[in-house]
């Protein structure tokens, strides 16, 4: 996976519109189209204290996740990413798609604190590698600096 043509065309995106809403509804467009092996991507954020879903493309998905259950809770509740790549051996994993194997979460942060978090499930067991940790942890540096958040109420 080129991380570094990903970061590009996702800076692209970002430079034309700020809001949280499209922000992240193209991001995830973009993961979905350009990684493979891939049947979920998109994000979860913060509200009233549990993760609520929000833009994704892939299958339906669980609304709201605890924070501290499943990988996603885990990686909000630790403030780390998580990369698992075999969520049936996960403790408390959430099986919002039965088909998913592989997962990788990814916090996202803004004025110090987790807002919400980048999720992606594929099929394949470890999918995931530490390559793709890091160049998607560039892909949320950009959303965590160049979205104005302050427009979105988390």
């Amino acid at each position: 996976m080129d991380y570094s043509m990903l970061e590009k065309q996702c800076r692209s995106l970002l430079e034309t519109e700020f809001h949280p809403l499209p922000a992240l509804a193209n991001t995830a467009a973009l993961l979905y189209e350009i990684m493979e092996d891939l049947n979920w991507a998109g994000f979860y954020l913060m509200e009233n204290g549990s993760l609520m879903l929000g833009p994704f493309q892939g299958k339906t998905a669980c609304i709201r996740i605890p924070v501290g259950r499943g990988v996603c809770g885990t990686a909000v509740e630790e403030d780390r990413v998580v990369l698992v790549e075999d969520v049936h051996q996960f403790p408390g994993h959430i099986a919002c798609d039965s088909n998913s194997n592989a997962e990788l979460v990814l916090p996202i942060h803004h004025g110090g604190q987790v807002i919400g978090v980048l999720d992606l499930d594929s099929p394949v067991p470890g999918r995931f590698l530490p390559e793709d940790r890091d160049g998607l942890m560039r892909i949320v540096s950009l959303l965590e600096n160049m979205v104005e958040w302050g427009r979105w109420k988390l």
